[in-house]
């Protein structure tokens, strides 16, 4: 009986030992694995951040775009104007002088 004892107690300390190994590799990959983890989190936020940035860029040049291009139809139109007022001014000089018979 006391060597079946023995085998029980030696069976126990085996399966003990082997748990305190197997913790003690869990152990040691825990702080690997979490930092892998970590570090997917932070290249993960880097790519969206990256994104925004490009997405803000790409927004800011379109309406640089789209004021420098109002820019230049605005002084457009006031070249039209100042071009459409002198001929106004010529068409109402001569309606003038035919109605004033000077022409």
């Amino acid at each position: 009986m006391n060597e079946n004892r023995i085998k029980q107690v030696l069976e126990i300390e085996k399966k003990a030992q082997e748990n305190y190994e197997a913790a003690l590799s869990e152990a040691q990959r825990l702080p690997a694995l979490a930092e892998q983890e970590a570090q997917d989190i932070v290249n993960q936020a880097r790519a969206q951040a990256q994104e925004e940035a490009r997405q803000i860029v790409a927004k800011a040049k379109a309406e640089d775009e789209v004021s420098r291009i109002l820019a230049q139809a605005e002084e457009k139109n006031h070249q039209l104007e100042a071009l459409a007022m002198s001929n106004f001014d010529r068409a109402v000089n001569y309606i003038l002088d035919r109605v004033t018979g000077r022409e």
